[in-house]
C-alpha cells in the first residue's frame, strides 16, 4: 500500500525537526490548545499504536480502546487519558518510541490488504482509510510543531491523500454539524507541491475552491483559518464549507480564529 509509505514519509519528516531537540524543548507549548510538543508526540504515539493493533488483531484493539472509551464517557479529555496511558513517559524517550512505532505501523499496513475492514472508535473502515487517517493526523498535528519551532514545512505530493480526504468529507462536515448537505459539492482545483493540478468534482464557475494543496489541507484539517490563506473561494456553498471544514472524525470543532495559528518568529 503506497499510503503506508506516505504515512512513514510524513512521520519521518516530522522526526527530522524533532531529532535535535532536548528533553526541555519537548516541553515547549504550541498554539494548539496549549499542548506541548511532548503532548503532540504522545497523542500520535498512542493512536499509531491503536492503528497498529487494529490492523494486526481487532480483538486486541477492542481491549485497548475499551478503557479509553469508558474514560471519555466519564468526561475525561483525550489529553488526560493520554497522560495516564503514557505513565510519565516523555521527552526524548517518548520521541524514540514514537519514531520506532511509526516504522512498525507502516510495516503492518504495507503488507495488509487495502480493503481489509478494521475497527476504530467510530465505524469500521478500510485499512487504506485507516493509514491515510494516520498520515493526516501526523501532518495536522505536525503543523503545530513546525509552527512553534519557526520552520516552514516542505510538503511532497503525498499530501494528495490528505487533500482527497478533505474533499470527500465535504458532506460529513455538514452532517456532523446537524446541517443539510448542500448540493452540488464545490469544484476543487489545487496546485500540488510539484506543480501539477489536482481536480475534484464537476467543474463549476460559481461554486469552487482554488489554491495550493497545502493551504487547502490546512483549512480542512483546521490548522489554519481560511482567512489566513490565499485560497480563492467562490460561491455560498464553498464559503460555508471552508468556514467550518473538518476532515477528521469526532464532534464538530470550531476552526482556529484568524491569526490564531501561525509560524513563530521568536
Amino acid at each position: 500500500m503506497q499510503q503506508a509509505q506516505d504515512f512513514l514519509d510524513e512521520s519521518l519528516g516530522l522526526a527530522g525537526i524533532l531529532e535535535p531537540l532536548s528533553d526541555a524543548d519537548f516541553a515547549r507549548e504550541t498554539l494548539f490548545k496549549g499542548w506541548t510538543i511532548e503532548d503532540v508526540i504522545g497523542h500520535l504515539y498512542m493512536f499509531n499504536h491503536a492503528a497498529n493493533l487494529t490492523v494486526e488483531n481487532g480483538d486486541d484493539f477492542a481491549a485497548f480502546f475499551a478503557p479509553i472509551g469508558a474514560q471519555m464517557k466519564a468526561g475525561k479529555s483525550l489529553l488526560e487519558i493520554q497522560h495516564g496511558w503514557l505513565g510519565g513517559l516523555g521527552g526524548r524517550e517518548l520521541f524514540d518510541l514514537w519514531h520506532l512505532g511509526c516504522e512498525n505501523t507502516a510495516a503492518s499496513y504495507a503488507k495488509a490488504d487495502p480493503k481489509l475492514r478494521v475497527r476504530w472508535a467510530g465505524p469500521d473502515m478500510s485499512a487504506r482509510s485507516s493509514i491515510t487517517a494516520r498520515q493526516m493526523e501526523t501532518w495536522a498535528h505536525g503543523q503545530e510543531v513546525f509552527d512553534v519551532l519557526g520552520q516552514i514545512r516542505e510538503d511532497g505530493d503525498r499530501i494528495r491523500n490528505i487533500a482527497h480526504l478533505g474533499v470527500t468529507t465535504f458532506g460529513w462536515t455538514f452532517t456532523n454539524r446537524g446541517e443539510e448537505v448542500p448540493d452540488p459539492a464545490p469544484y476543487v482545483v489545487l496546485t500540488s507541491p510539484s506543480g501539477a493540478l489536482w481536480e475534484w468534482n464537476e467543474p463549476q464557475d460559481g461554486n469552487r475552491v482554488d489554491g495550493t494543496a497545502t493551504e487547502f489541507c490546512q483549512v480542512a484539517a483546521q490548522v489554519r483559518n481560511v482567512a489566513d490563506t490565499s485560497l480563492t473561494v467562490t460561491g455560498d456553498t464553498a464559503s460555508r464549507w471552508m468556514a467550518v471544514a473538518q476532515c477528521f472524525a469526532g464532534p464538530p470543532e470550531t476552526p482556529p480564529a484568524p491569526g490564531a495559528r501561525h509560524i513563530s518568529t521568536t
